[in-house]
């Protein structure tokens, strides 16, 4: 388990009550920053300290994976500067009675808190304007915590209650489908093709089939097994094009389909599967996925038959690319 501490005193309301942190993936100037990098770096049931308005008032559970979504509407006019397309962390919060001002017990925490990288300044207490989501220690979670109580039970319980990554996606390409309805430059095919591509059904899946045969990580060649997977998600995509490119597909088993669109798989140009690192390999092998041969290039099945990676085409190269860096959990 890690801990986090959060300053966000801008957009504290709107994460709060939307069960989320949401920040940009570089600096305005494109540089990378290390307190957006840590999104990518929490993990499920990561403890969250929330610091805003000079206090910490909420603690925090993280309940997914970060994922590529874009800048929350609710921010409205907050973060004018900040790129559209940002990481959105799902966090379940509870209040911390009484909200705890850090520089009161600052003298305790000042010798526990990071060199480098600290979410307050050293000197002064005050919260480091650059920093958002930076990595504290344990013994700075606690000597927050012990002078203020938390519903432990709940927050521990927190994965009920909070938007998964699937219900997020959905509510996204909800919102993308209503704006691809009222697009009246499309005409009807395209729309209408569009429109079945996010299933993986219609144009797109027959232009995938013209590239793919058989799902890439488990050989399955029956086609009613096969699922057509966008390498770039379908609700990141910024044409019709995009959305109805076969390069941009996968044929894949379900299981495949899910553990690629969540980032929990990725491919290399040759073939080789990527597996994250924080994917349980237990839960790998429940999954029935035992075969693969996650140490060297290619995977066997049970048997001990080895298929032969097959290479990305050139037009899925750059797909895939973006995969890799916006969704794969590294």
């Amino acid at each position: 388990m890690q801990f986090w501490w959060v300053n966000h005193n801008q957009t504290a309301r709107q994460e709060i009550e939307g069960l989320y942190l949401w920040s940009p993936k570089t600096e305005s100037n494109g540089a990378r920053s290390e307190f957006y990098n840590n999104m990518r770096r929490a993990s499920p049931g990561d403890l969250v300290l929330s610091y805003s308005g000079q206090a910490v008032r909420y603690i925090g559970r993280v309940t997914d994976f970060a994922f590529t979504t874009p800048k929350p509407a609710e921010f409205g006019t907050i973060g004018a500067n900040w790129s559209d397309d940002g990481w959105y962390l799902p966090v379940f919060w509870g209040p911390l009675e009484p909200s705890v001002s850090p520089k009161s017990i600052f003298e305790t925490l000042r010798p526990l808190l990071p060199t480098r990288y600290s979410p307050l300044n050293l000197e002064s207490g005050a919260g480091n304007q650059k920093a958002y989501l930076a990595e504290i220690s344990r013994d700075v979670y606690e000597a927050v915590t012990a002078v203020a109580s938390f519903d432990a039970i709940t927050l521990h319980r927190a994965g009920a209650n909070s938007l998964s990554f699937e219900v997020v996606n959905e509510l996204l390409e909800d919102t993308v489908e209503q704006r691809i309805t009222a697009d009246r430059t499309l005409d009807d095919t395209v729309r209408r093709s569009v429109i079945q591509a996010r299933r993986g059904q219609g144009r797109f899946r027959s232009n995938v089939e013209k590239i793919e045969h058989c799902c890439r990580l488990t050989g399955v060649s029956n086609p009613t097994l096969l699922i057509a997977s966008h390498i770039k998600p379908w609700r990141l995509c910024t044409s019709a094009d995009e959305r109805l490119d076969g390069a941009n597909g996968l044929l894949l088993t379900p299981d495949a389909d899910l553990l690629f669109d969540r980032g929990f798989i990725s491919f290399e140009n040759d073939g080789e599967v990527l597996v994250s690192p924080r994917v349980d390999r237990d839960d790998l092998r429940r999954l029935g996925l035992n075969h693969l041969n996650w140490d060297q290039a290619g995977f066997a099945d049970a048997g001990g038959a080895t298929w032969g990676m097959k290479e990305l085409a050139a037009a899925q190269i750059s797909y895939m690319a973006q995969h890799r860096v916006n969704v794969f959990v590294g």
